[in-house]
């Protein structure tokens, strides 16, 4: 029988035994009556440790069959009995073990598929310039190639591995963010210097569509990573300058309060359908109204960027009323 293999009982069987000759032995030395009291009082003492024993037992028992289900996947197995004691005690907390196992196993399951997905979308992304680039490739062998057509193929290969090289950039930085591997340095900065330093390097492509900025509100010192925070707003403000039309106009505002200290920026483009805002900041997803060269990834960024200093970011929009970015960075509160 599987209980006799306890040591325990086993011990305890061999010392009533023990016990009981004993006393049997030195009943007839001091009296029948004497002895048989007291070997019927060690009798029941030990009943009662063989039965409290033999109880214990097979709860320790039914916790290891629980854990072998737990082991096989039958999370949603419930192992309380809200009583009091030890033993309870010890089945309340192997439950919530169990819990965070099945909670930790769901989170495993959803960044599984959540991977298997990003992959997906990478591949796509990758294959259509690296198509391109095989057909313009194949081309440029035809030695009776005009020159001109070269050089057009030439542009278009070099523009092609340009935004390849972008987007493999960009994917690891964002694994980086995902990983929480990437250190940020937060410093006190001016709002307009971090504005500024967004700004600089999409000059020249408002400038081609013709499209006016402005800065209003006081400027105010925000603790935040400099190159970070401006690489997330630098992400939004293209996005601002390419569903913004030729002549439009971009305004950026500063805030503070003493919760946060809040960047907007506002655009005066078509603005983004219902359908679309829920999902504008979910990786690879390209709106109705993306640009074909659009791969859905720079407002994904953004969003881990300002996250990852305790802040967030929220957009209002209404077709045909442009949109506004709100950029948020929490202060902390001591």
């Amino acid at each position: 029988m599987a209980f006799f293999r306890n040591g325990e009982i086993r011990i305890l069987l061999v010392s009533v035994s023990i016990i009981s000759a004993i006393l049997i032995a030195g009943g007839f030395v001091a009296g029948v009556i004497t002895g048989f009291f007291v070997l019927l009082s060690v009798f029941l003492l030990c009943l009662v440790f063989f039965l409290f024993t033999a109880w214990r037992y097979r709860h320790i028992a039914k916790l290891s069959q629980y854990l072998r289900r737990i082991s096989a996947g039958e999370y949603s197995l419930d192992i309380r009995d809200n009583r009091e004691g030890e033993l309870s005690i010890l089945k309340s907390e192997i439950y919530k073990v169990t819990l965070m196992l099945s909670q930790y196993n769901e989170q495993l399951k959803k960044e599984k598929l959540l991977l298997s997905s990003q992959m997906a979308d990478i591949s796509h992304q990758l294959k259509t310039p690296l198509t391109s680039m095989m057909v313009m490739a194949d081309l440029l062998r035809d030695e009776k190639l005009p020159e001109e057509k070269r050089r057009e193929f030439t542009s278009h290969i070099h523009a092609q591995l340009e935004r390849i090289e972008w987007l493999v950039s960009s994917l690891l930085k964002m694994s980086k963010l995902d990983a929480g591997v990437l250190e940020m340095n937060p410093r006190e900065i001016s709002a307009r210097t971090l504005i500024e330093k967004a700004l600089s390097p999409l000059l020249i492509s408002m400038e081609i569509k013709d499209i006016s900025y402005s800065i209003t509100g006081e400027d105010r010192v925000i603790k935040c990573d400099l190159q970070w925070t401006a690489e997330a707003l630098i992400n939004i403000l293209k996005n601002c300058i390419e569903h913004t039309p030729e002549g439009g106009r971009i305004d950026i505002s500063i805030q503070d309060n003493p919760l946060y200290s809040e960047i907007k920026i506002a655009d005066n483009g078509p603005g983004i359908s219902k359908e679309d805002l829920p999902h504008i900041f979910t990786r690879f997803y390209r709106g109705k109204n993306a640009s074909p060269d659009s791969v859905g990834i720079g407002l994904a960024m953004s969003l881990s960027i300002i996250r990852n200093q305790q802040g967030d970011i929220t957009v209002e929009s209404k077709p045909g009323q442009g949109s506004t970015f709100f950029i948020r960075l929490y202060k902390s509160v001591i």
